[in-house]
């Protein structure tokens, strides 16, 4: 992702500022439909219809086990209690860090939250617009109160992402930056 990297440094920066810090991480199989690798004739940001859900196809990433799987070797993860895997499924994708796009599949991430008391969940991470904007959206539903920190937060699509600031603000997020957080 451009530039995907600028977040490492804003990202260790606040990572102290929590009590409680849990990673998503996308753990995909190689053989996953939601690669256009995996369609003949198609390329990565086609779009298809499987199994009567409208498909963005991606290029191959955070395929099981291998490198670009892993969390960012520059992230301080020694304060990272837990993390939830997702888009393990074949034939699902899955955006948000709490379920599939087809909400069938639960991370277990709400459940641990929940057990851990936590009512206000802070989001970083990439991709702004994709992941990140997705789990928010589920964090809402699932009775949390949520908190973007834009500046530790890349788009894929920049000039929609203030479409998707707002729309999330109407819903209730506050929108900060990594400033703010640290004068709290």
């Amino acid at each position: 992702m451009p530039d995907g990297n600028m977040i490492v440094p804003v990202i260790n920066r606040i990572i102290g500022h929590f009590d409680l810090v849990v990673a998503t991480q996308d753990w995909h199989p190689a053989i996953h439909k939601s690669f256009a690798s995996n369609h003949y004739g198609t390329k990565p940001f086609d779009r298809l219809v499987i199994r009567n859900n409208l498909q963005t196809l991606w290029p191959d990433h955070c395929v099981q086990g291998t490198r670009g799987a892993e969390i960012n070797n520059g992230i301080e993860t020694l304060k990272i209690a837990a993390i939830f895997r997702k888009g393990m499924d074949p034939e699902v994708d899955s955006y948000s860090g709490f379920f599939d796009n087809n909400h069938q599949l639960s991370s277990g991430l709400a459940g641990y939250l929940k057990e851990k008391e936590v009512n206000e969940v802070h989001f970083c991470g990439l991709a702004g617009d994709i992941c990140v904007y997705y789990s928010i959206l589920d964090a809402l539903a699932e009775g949390f109160s949520a908190v973007l920190i834009e500046d530790a937060a890349r788009p894929l699509y920049p000039e929609k992402f203030d479409d998707i600031k707002c729309e999330l603000a109407k819903e209730g997020v506050r929108i900060i930056l990594s400033e703010e957080l640290m004068a709290e």
